[in-house]
Formats: C-alpha cells, sequence, structure tokens
C-alpha cells in the first residue's frame, strides 16, 4: 500500500506560500491576527481617567448603563429566559430552543452598527510573583460577571495574552513587593480593548451558579491590555 506523501517543511511555510499564490491570483491579502502585549505599564489613576488612554473611538463597557446600551443597540431586547429555560437542563427541548435563541440573534444582528464597535470591559486581576527579569510582577486574572437587566454579562476574550506582566514606577514596585512578601492579595483591574468577533459576537447561555439565571457572553478579539490600581 503506497503511503501518503509527508513533508518536512514547516506549516507555516505553506500558509505564507498559499498567501502569496491567493494574492497574486487577485484575492484581498491575507493577515495573520498578533497576540496582544500583555507586558505594560501600570496606571495609577481613577477608573474615569481610564479613557484618557485608550482609543478614542473606544467605548467603555463598564457601568451597568453602558453595557445595556450596548445589548439595547445589538439585539434590542432581551430574550423570554423564562420560556427557554422552561423545566431546566433536562428539560428535552431546553437545548434547542437555546439554539435556535442564538441562531436567531446572529442572525438578526447582522450588519448592526454596534457589532463594530471597539470596546473596553474589566476582568479581575492579582499580583501572583515577581518577575526580576522585567522587573514587573505576573498577573492572574478571571472573569467578571455584570448583573444587568438583561441577565448576567460575562466578556469573553477570544484568547487572553498569555503572558500578562504588569510594570508599576520604582518607587510603587518596591512597596507591592513587600505586600506580597507579607502575603497579602494585591487586587488590580485589567482592561481588554478589542472587537466583536463577527461569527459569534454574542452567546447567550444560562449561568450554572444560579439556577434558571440567564448569561450573554460578548466574545472579543483583543487588541490591547491596559492595567490599573485606582486611587
Amino acid at each position: 500500500m503506497l503511503k501518503p506523501f509527508q513533508s518536512d517543511a514547516s506549516p507555516m511555510w505553506f500558509l505564507i506560500v498559499a498567501a502569496g499564490l491567493l494574492v497574486g491570483l487577485g484575492y484581498p491579502s491575507l493577515t495573520f491576527s498578533e497576540e496582544a502585549d500583555g507586558t505594560r505599564p501600570l496606571l495609577t489613576q481613577k477608573l474615569d481617567g481610564l479613557r484618557l488612554v485608550l482609543p478614542s473611538d473606544a467605548h467603555l463597557l463598564i457601568e451597568t448603563s453602558a453595557i445595556e446600551h450596548f445589548l439595547d443597540e445589538l439585539d434590542g431586547t432581551p430574550p423570554d429566559w423564562t420560556t427557554v429555560y422552561g423545566h431546566g437542563h433536562h428539560d428535552p427541548g431546553h437545548d434547542d430552543r437555546l439554539f435556535n435563541l442564538n441562531r436567531e440573534r446572529d442572525a438578526k444582528r447582522e450588519g448592526k452598527p454596534a457589532l463594530q464597535w471597539r470596546v473596553t470591559f474589566l476582568w479581575p486581576g492579582e499580583l501572583s510573583d515577581y518577575d526580576p527579569r522585567s522587573g514587573g510582577f505576573r498577573v492572574a486574572v478571571g472573569p467578571k460577571f455584570n448583573p444587568t437587566s438583561w441577565g448576567i454579562v460575562r466578556f469573553k476574550p477570544e484568547e487572553v495574552p498569555s503572558d500578562l506582566i504588569v510594570l508599576p514606577i520604582a518607587a510603587l514596585r518596591d512597596v507591592l513587593r513587600a505586600r506580597l512578601g507579607k502575603g497579602e492579595h494585591v487586587e488590580i483591574e485589567v482592561a481588554m480593548t478589542g472587537r466583536f468577533i463577527q461569527e459569534e459576537s454574542v452567546v447567550y447561555d444560562f449561568s450554572h451558579d444560579e439556577e434558571g439565571r440567564g448569561l450573554i457572553m460578548p466574545v472579543v478579539r483583543i487588541e490591547r491590555i491596559d492595567y490599573l490600581m485606582a486611587k
């Protein structure tokens, strides 16, 4: 039996050659997404001052009213969660109703201006350990759950940068190292800025912690990370 042809060439080489052929044939050039830089300075200011360092077109989706306005613009009205949930996860029609809800909403939001927004949302972060090479601290992050009239909103990054490091000024760095040395928990805010994934801009689901509570997950491709320690 003949064996399939195998090549030692790098898969990336084939991607580059394929991209070149497509461009030569008149197709639009292909771009490969880059991971946002996870090593950034620590901002020490009030949350309101975050807008001054962000891109001018970024929509701050931090306050409840701003998140609800975004959902109003994108999807119009909240789902009828009671009907979709039915008798819960063991209801034979539960999964089908949830699937149909997502499919219908995806179709209706096509072409909506809010789908093109660049947005900024917050996740809570905590300093984990000191990195002597960079002079900064590694950051552990977790999702933030925002209660709204639509349900619980949890922004979902398509991908979080693999190495999150925050760089404070020298004087503050020594203070933070001392606090960590005493076993204190040092919390910061991690602001993530990016654009929605067109194919799966918002995912509707149900909370695993609260029976029947609707969960809304806008999916964002991250372009920028900022670290904030509010005064």
